[in-house]
């Protein structure tokens, strides 16, 4: 393992580069890197280990320039060293990009990145715990992040001496089709709720839906926005300030550059980080083929109506209507029939001794409330705290407060 240390005011960081298996159950075959970085201050090394998983999948971990750049970090640092991993395919790890296509066939490349999952992600954490020499540590989930965490206590919970989640505990087994369908009713509740907040955005949306459909809506880079790329908006409306970001958006005047530059920002699900939109549904996949589960699950009364808008849902034609995705569609529909393994073993979580806290969020729009719950009632030692207080971004938004709350029900220092 390669180390190197720097430092910004008032921190000391750690970066960590480690060769690790594509595949884990080939460990002489193709390596890939593996990149963290452990943020610390100065004078902690006595201080133990929470690891930071990313929510995504498909998103590097946060870059820390200071304390005050992540929210919840200043809290972390009091009790821990926090390691903020690059998980594989993302950032400084070796990146998923057009490049593993070339020389590859659609079902080649979807085989290769069968092993980008939490299942991987969990291994790869554990090779960094034996490289650095570290017996325990304990973990922080952010969404998909959560349900890595959960994966890890489902197959390392040896190795972890707490667990938090926030706004990622996954339902288990076959029940991906009853999740979408969930999702989907909950964001028809929240963009009624958005029009009648801003009644004039509904039809500001409506005519920019018409221009959709007459492929008149357009980006600064000349591509075009059908329908339901723009209904993706809705992702906004999952996390607290994004209605905000969305009337500002619509406020603008659709001639303007600015309205042009403005959409291509809040577009969800980009060339940036691929594995987001190629690998999305398949994060929920327990044991099974997901076949396009939110376009299957979409109700005919959104299929109907533009300005009921989407969330966190995948659909098919994403992967002809961006360019940058359009190089993945073939391997996208690969991987829409492929048999997932088990992620999750029932039978260890309800026997998992690991103490932890999990934030469920009450109006979560991407993981919802119920099937969090059903999951965490498996952990005998897991406090869930159901809070409406915070939107699926409140690690973000809640910073210190979350982490902190987090952290005492985990120790026993309070009561849910």
């Amino acid at each position: 393992m390669q180390r190197s240390t720097w430092t910004v005011p008032g921190l000391e960081l750690t970066d960590l580069t480690l060769d690790v298996p594509l595949d884990h159950d080939r460990p002489g075959g193709e390596q890939i890197s593996l990149f963290a970085r452990i943020v610390a201050e100065p004078g902690a090394d006595d201080k133990p280990y929470l690891v930071y998983l990313q929510g995504g999948p498909g998103s590097e971990a946060p870059r820390v320039g200071s304390i005050g750049a992540v929210p919840w970090l200043a809290r972390a640092l009091r009790e821990h060293r926090v390691i903020m991993l690059d998980q594989r395919g993302t950032g400084r790890s070796t990146p998923v990009g057009p490049q593993i296509l070339e020389g590859r066939s659609a079902r080649e490349a979807a085989e290769y990145l069968t092993h980008f999952r939490a299942d991987a992600i969990a291994r790869d954490a554990e090779l960094l715990r034996e490289a650095l020499g570290v017996e325990k540590w304990s973990l922080l989930g952010q969404s998909f992040g959560g349900f890595t965490t959960l994966r890890y206590l489902s197959a390392h919970g040896e190795s972890v001496e707490k667990a938090l989640f926030t706004g990622g505990i996954p339902a288990l087994g076959q029940q991906l089709d009853d999740v979408y369908t969930t999702t989907w009713r909950g964001m028809i509740a929240r963009s009624e709720r958005y029009w009648a907040r801003f009644p004039g955005d509904r039809d500001r949306f409506r005519a920019l839906a018409d221009r959709a459909e007459a492929g008149q809506l357009r980006l600064p880079d000349g591509q075009r926005v059908g329908v339901e790329r723009l209904r993706r908006l809705g992702l906004m409306l999952g996390g607290t300030g994004g209605a905000e970001r969305l009337h500002h958006l619509l406020e603008l005047d659709p001639e303007a550059p600015a309205f042009a530059h403005d959409l291509a920002a809040a577009l969800p699900f980009s060339g940036r980080n691929p594995i987001y939109a190629v690998l999305h549904e398949s994060c929920w996949a327990d044991g099974f083929a997901t076949r396009w589960a939110a376009d299957r699950t979409k109700p005919r009364d959104v299929a109907e109506d533009p300005t009921l808008l989407g969330g966190e849902h995948v659909h098919r034609d994403l992967f002809t209507e961006d360019p940058e995705l359009a190089v993945w569609a073939e391997v996208a529909d690969v991987l829409a029939e492929h048999e997932w393994p088990r992620l999750y073993d029932e039978e260890a979580l309800r026997g998992c001794e690991v103490p932890g806290a999990a934030a469920v969020y009450y109006d979560d729009a991407y993981v919802p409330r119920e099937f969090s719950l059903a999951t965490a009632a498996l952990l005998p030692r897991l406090t869930p705290w159901i809070t409406s207080e915070y939107e699926h971004n409140g690690l973000r938004h809640g910073g210190a407060h979350v982490v902190g709350h987090l952290l005492d029900l985990a120790a026993g220092r309070r009561e849910a």
